[in-house]
């Protein structure tokens, strides 16, 4: 189900791309000088698509998506959740995640086939299997207290980036680009994924742990991605802010509709 959340995900932001392009681009991708060559906007075009994509089909699974999930979710449930963002992770942010920004960013002039390259070299995919591999091992004390402080630092880090980014925003109006992708995101998505679970049998906190996990605010991940691949930096960090808040207000609407509606 998250496979196809990737997929699903990325359909609709495709579909709507046009959407985005005709009503919530900068006016600075508008309008193009005399002086610039036609290749100029062009790219800086692509690099805001690439950024679009990833901030509509990525969600924080992790961070926000699991400590909403323990609270909310049955003991028979929460395994749904946790492998949910475990795949989001592997396949998403870093996978499909490092796919787009490869394709739309820094290497936008090398074909798709040649972008699917990066992913192997991605290191945080290899961090994992290594510590999949290494789960059972015991390690020393200082090794294991320096991972504990790692795992601290990480979300305020993200957190700090993304204020750094929001105070680089010329002003309020840069928020309208990110309405589109958070419109994808906190709702378009988790409901088409609600229909796809309930079809195949899902009930009950089992359809609630796919709603919540396909509808979580946009990862922090499409932030770092953006500024590894050198995409546009404007939506994500608009973006993460605001699918944030209305997480806040879907989150009651999934919870009604998968314990009271759809029973």
């Amino acid at each position: 189900l998250a496979f196809v959340a990737l997929i699903v995900g990325y359909v609709l932001a495709q579909s709507l791309y046009a959407w985005q392009q005709r009503y919530f681009q900068p006016q600075w991708l508008q309008y193009t000088p005399p002086f610039l060559s036609s290749t100029v906007p062009e790219g800086e075009s692509r690099r805001f698509q690439g950024s679009y994509l990833i901030a509509s089909i990525l969600g924080n699974t992790g961070f926000v998506g699991l400590g909403v999930s323990i609270p909310l979710l049955s003991a028979a449930a929460l395994p749904w959740a946790t492998f949910y963002a475990i795949t989001q992770n592997a396949l998403g942010t870093y996978g499909l995640g490092s796919f787009l920004g490869q394709y739309y960013g820094k290497g936008n002039d090398q074909p798709w086939w040649r972008a699917l390259a990066v992913i192997p070299t991605v290191p945080t995919l290899w961090a994992a299997m290594a510590g999949f591999a290494t789960h059972d091992l015991s390690f020393p004390e200082a090794i294991e207290t320096l991972c504990e402080m790692d795992i601290h630092l990480v979300i305020p880090l993200a957190f700090l980036l993304t204020g750094i980014r929001l105070s680089c925003l010329p002003g309020w109006q840069s928020f309208r680009i990110a309405l589109l992708p958070i419109l994808v995101k906190t709702l378009l998505l988790p409901l088409t994924m609600m229909a796809i679970a309930y079809g195949l049998g899902l009930r009950g906190d089992t359809l609630l742990a796919i709603a919540i996990m396909a509808g979580t605010p946009t990862a922090f991940a499409a932030l770092i991605l953006a500024e590894e691949y050198e995409l546009n930096t404007e939506i994500p960090p608009a973006a993460i802010a605001l699918s944030t808040l209305s997480f806040v207000v879907v989150l009651p609407l999934w919870v009604c509709l998968c314990r009271q509606v759809l029973t």
